[in-house]
C-alpha cells in the first residue's frame, strides 16, 4: 500500500504533515508531498560478505586521463580518476556547459564520450559545439532524462567519461515524485555514482543552483560525489573561476581561472596579472594582498572607502571578503590605533570579482581602510599578507615562500609580511635565488598594527 511522506525539497528532511515551514533548515514553502511505495514485511536475511586486510589490497597506480585543459586538470588534481563522480555546480549562464563540451571534445580524441543533456536539444548542443570549435566523432550526444534508458545507454556506447546535464532532470520511472525533488536527486544520483563504480568510467553531473548560490536538492548528494567543483565569477567579467570545494583525489580549495569569450573558455595562467591588470598608482585605499588559492598564489587588489555616514548606524560593506570579520578589523582599528570609525562608512572590495576566504588579507584589509581614512595611498610596489589578532599583533600565516615568490615575479619591490614569516623567508632558498637578480625586492617584518602602518605609510617610496 501506498503512503504519504512530506519531505523538504531543501534539506530532504521527511515530515509527518505538511506546514509552512521546514524545522530543521528553516526555508518557508519547501515542504511538498510525495508518495512512496510501502516497504515489505519480511525481508530475507542477508549472508555476510567476505571482508579483505587493507595489507593484501594491491595499490596500482592510478593512470588520470587529462583533459588537455590545463586550469581543470589544476582543479581536479591533475586529471580525471577513472571511477570518480565529479559533481559541477554554478549559477545559470556561468558556463558549466561551455566548458564540459570543450572539454567532452578533448577527451573523444581519447577515447569515446557521452555527453547526456536534459535541458537542450542535441541540435543546440551541436550549435554550441560549432561556436566553440568543440566537435569530435567520438563525442556522443543524448537528449534524455530517463534514468533506465540513460544506463542501458551508457552501457551500449561504453563510453569512458559520461556528463549529464543536468541531475535535476533525470528521472526514474521506479519513483512517482516530480524531476527535481529530493527523492529524484537522490535516488538518480545515486544509482549513476553506483554505475559509474562498477563500470569504471568517469561521471560529470551538472548540479542547478538556488538563490543563495548553494547547490539545489539533499545535501547528500555533495556527500556521494567524489569532486565538487563550483563554477564563480560574475557576468559583468570577462574571467571565471571554477573552485574545487571537495576532492577526494587533489587539494581542496585549489581554483582555476579561465576567461569568457566568443569562443568559449580559455585558461588564463597568470593569473595574478588579470586582477591586477587596470590598477591605478598613486591611489588611496589601494592594497595588493599576496593570498593563497588552494595550492596557486595569486595576487589581487583590495581597495577600501572610508566616508562619513548619514545614518545612526555607520554601514560596514564588503564584496569579495567576510563582512563579519571585516566589522571586527574596523573595531580592531578604532580600539588599537584610535582611528574615529564610529562616525564613517567602511566599504572594501577584492577589485574583479575575486573571493578571499583566508585570514592573511587582514593586514591588507586594515592597511586599505587606513589609507582611505588618511587619504595617503601605499607604495605602488607593494604586496602585503598576514593575519591580525584582536589586539593589533600580526600572526604568521602559511606558505610564505609562495606569496613572496609571486609577488617577486611580476615586479613588486617590497613586500610586507609577518615578523616570523620574514624569518622563514630569509632561511629559505627563495633568499639566494632573488639575490641572482640585480633588483633585490624588500622584505619588511612587521609584528604590529602600527609598526606596519608606520612602515606602509609614513615611509612611502614610489
Amino acid at each position: 500500500m501506498a503512503k504519504s511522506l512530506f519531505v523538504c525539497q531543501e534539506c530532504g528532511a521527511e515530515h509527518r504533515k505538511w506546514s509552512g515551514k521546514c524545522g530543521d533548515c528553516g526555508a518557508w514553502n519547501a515542504i511538498s508531498e510525495q508518495v512512496e511505495a510501502a516497504s515489505a514485511r519480511h525481508v530475507k536475511k542477508s549472508q555476510a560478505l567476505l571482508t579483505s586486510p587493507i595489507t593484501d589490497i594491491a595499490m596500482n597506480q592510478v593512470q588520470r586521463r587529462s583533459t588537455q585543459i590545463e586550469e581543470l586538470d589544476r582543479v581536479l588534481g591533475g586529471g580525471l580518476v577513472p571511477g570518480s563522480a565529479i559533481l559541477m555546480g554554478g549559477s545559470p549562464g556561468i558556463g558549466k556547459s561551455t566548458m564540459l563540451l570543450q572539454a567532452a571534445a578533448r577527451l573523444a580524441e581519447q577515447a569515446p564520450v557521452l555527453y547526456i543533456t536534459g535541458e537542450e536539444s542535441i541540435q543546440q548542443v551541436g550549435l554550441r559545439g560549432e561556436r566553440v570549435q568543440s566537435k569530435h566523432k567520438d563525442l556522443q550526444l543524448l537528449a534524455a532524462c530517463d534514468l533506465e534508458a540513460m544506463l542501458a545507454t551508457i552501457d551500449e556506447v561504453r563510453a569512458s567519461v559520461v556528463i549529464v546535464d543536468s541531475i535535476q532532470t533525470t528521472v526514474s520511472a521506479r519513483l512517482s515524485s516530480a524531476p527535481g525533488t529530493v527523492s529524484q536527486v537522490r535516488d538518480c544520483a545515486a544509482a549513476l555514482i553506483q554505475h559509474c563504480k562498477q563500470r569504471g568510467y568517469v561521471l560529470i553531473l551538472v548540479g542547478h543552483v538556488t538563490k543563495d548560490g548553494a547547490l539545489a536538492g539533499p545535501r547528500v548528494l555533495e556527500h556521494m560525489v567524489d569532486a565538487v567543483l563550483y563554477f564563480e565569477g560574475d557576468r559583468g567579467h570577462a574571467h571565471r573561476i571554477l573552485r574545487a570545494v571537495k576532492n577526494r583525489f587533489g587539494p581542496a580549495g585549489e581554483i582555476g581561472v579561465f576567461e569568457m569569450s566568443d569562443r568559449g573558455l580559455k585558461g588564463v595562467t597568470d593569473a595574478s596579472r588579470l586582477f591586477l591588470a587596470e590598477r591605478t598608482a598613486d591611489t588611496s585605499g589601494s592594497v595588493v594582498l599576496a593570498c593563497m588559492e588552494g595550492t596557486r598564489p595569486l595576487l589581487v587588489e583590495v581597495q577600501a572607502l572610508v566616508a562619513p555616514t548619514v545614518y545612526a548606524t555607520p554601514k560596514r560593506s564588503c564584496v569579495g571578503l567576510d563582512v563579519n570579520r571585516m566589522a571586527m578589523l574596523t573595531a580592531v582599528l578604532e580600539r588599537r590605533m584610535g582611528i574615529p570609525l564610529s562616525g564613517q562608512d567602511v566599504y572594501v572590495n577584492v577589485v574583479g570579482g575575486a573571493k578571499v576566504g583566508e585570514p592573511a588579507a587582514d593586514l591588507a584589509v586594515a592597511l586599505a581602510v587606513l589609507s582611505s581614512y588618511q587619504d595617503r595611498a601605499l607604495p605602488h610596489r607593494m604586496a602585503v599578507f598576514g593575519e591580525m589578532g584582536l589586539t593589533g599583533e600580526i600572526r604568521p600565516v602559511s606558505q610564505p615562500e609562495n606569496r613572496v615568490r609571486e609577488a617577486v615575479n611580476l615586479g613588486f619591490s617590497q613586500v610586507l609580511m609577518p615578523d616570523e614569516n620574514h624569518t622563514r623567508v630569509q632561511e629559505c632558498k627563495l633568499t639566494a635565488t632573488l639575490r641572482e637578480h640585480a633588483d633585490v625586492p624588500s622584505f619588511i617584518p612587521v609584528k604590529h598594527l602600527a609598526g606596519a602602518a608606520e612602515m606602509a605609510l609614513h615611509a612611502r617610496v614610489s
